[in-house]
C-alpha cells in the first residue's frame, strides 16, 4: 500500500512537471510569435529611418569640398547642377537662368547662381584662373566676396552683350554697381583679389604673373563674410566655369598697384 502511494504520488509529480514544461514551451513559442510580428511591423519602418540617415550623410559629404591650396572646407552656398574636381581645379556647372544681381533699376533681382564658398582670414590674397565656352550672353565665371545678400562683390570673366569677352566687377551695397573693363581675345583669364582690412582691390592678367588693376575701393565686411567661386548662365542653358591655378594666402598687400 505504501509503495502504491509512493508511486502515485510520483507519477502526480511527474505529470505536474510535464504540464509546467509544456505551458513554458507554448509560453515561449507565443513569445517568439509576437516578437517576429513586432519586428516584421518595425523592420520597415527601420529600414526608411537608416536610408534617411544615410542620404542626410552622403549629402553632408557632398555638400564639403577640399581644394590642396585652400585651408578647411569649403561648401556650396547653392548646389551646381554637376561639379568637378581634379586636383587643384574645379568646374562648377550652372544651369539655366543663374545669376547673381541686383539691377539699379529695381526690375531684376536675383542670386540664385551656384557658389563655392569658404571663410577666409582677416587679410588675404586670392588668385585663380577662369575659363569657359562664352555660349550665351551673360555667361560667367565668378570670383565672390559675400558679406550677406545684400552686400557682395561679384569678380567675373563673362559674355557681354556685345559677345565680347568681358572683365566685369559689380560692387553690390543693396544695388549692384557693375562696371565693365577690358575685353580679351580668349576664353581663359587670370584673377587676384585682395583683401586688406576693409580694401578691396581686384586684378586681372593673361599669365598669373602680370597683374593689372581693375577696381581698389572700400568695402566694409563683418567678421564671417565668406569669398568663393560663382558660376551662371542668366540667358542659356547652361554654363560650365573651370577654376584652375588656385593660390590663397592670408597676408596684406602694400601696393595696390602691384598687388604686393
Amino acid at each position: 500500500m505504501d509503495c502504491r502511494r509512493i508511486l502515485g504520488r510520483r507519477d502526480a509529480d511527474e505529470e505536474k512537471t510535464q504540464g509546467r514544461q509544456r505551458r513554458r514551451g507554448i509560453r515561449e513559442k507565443f513569445k517568439r510569435f509576437y516578437f517576429m510580428k513586432l519586428f516584421n511591423g518595425r523592420s520597415i519602418f527601420i529600414v526608411l529611418i537608416l536610408m534617411f540617415y544615410a542620404m542626410e550623410l552622403a549629402a553632408q559629404v557632398a555638400d564639403s569640398v577640399s581644394l590642396p591650396s585652400i585651408p578647411g572646407k569649403l561648401y556650396w552656398d547653392i548646389r551646381p547642377v554637376k561639379s568637378i574636381i581634379k586636383g587643384n581645379s574645379i568646374v562648377i556647372v550652372a544651369g539655366e537662368k543663374t545669376d547673381m544681381f541686383r539691377d539699379p533699376n529695381v526690375t531684376y533681382n536675383t542670386d540664385n547662381a551656384p557658389k563655392l564658398m569658404f571663410r577666409p582670414g582677416e587679410n588675404f590674397v586670392l588668385t585663380a584662373s577662369i575659363e569657359h565656352d562664352f555660349a550665351s550672353k551673360w555667361d560667367g565665371g565668378a570670383i565672390v566676396i559675400k558679406g550677406d545678400s545684400l552686400n557682395w562683390i561679384k569678380f567675373c570673366f563673362e559674355k557681354d552683350y556685345t559677345g565680347a569677352r568681358r572683365v566685369v566687377s559689380v560692387v553690390t551695397k543693396d544695388i549692384s554697381d557693375d562696371c565693365n573693363s577690358v575685353s580679351l581675345n580668349t576664353n581663359k583669364v587670370y584673377y587676384k583679389i585682395a583683401k586688406a582690412d576693409n580694401v578691396i582691390t581686384l586684378y586681372y592678367g593673361t599669365d598669373g604673373k602680370n597683374w593689372f588693376l581693375v577696381r581698389h575701393l572700400q568695402f566694409d565686411l563683418k567678421p564671417g563674410f565668406e569669398v568663393g567661386f560663382l558660376s551662371q548662365s542668366p540667358t542659356g542653358k547652361t554654363c560650365s566655369a573651370k577654376f584652375s591655378d588656385i593660390t590663397y594666402s592670408t597676408r596684406k598687400i602694400k601696393d595696390p598697384y602691384t598687388g604686393e
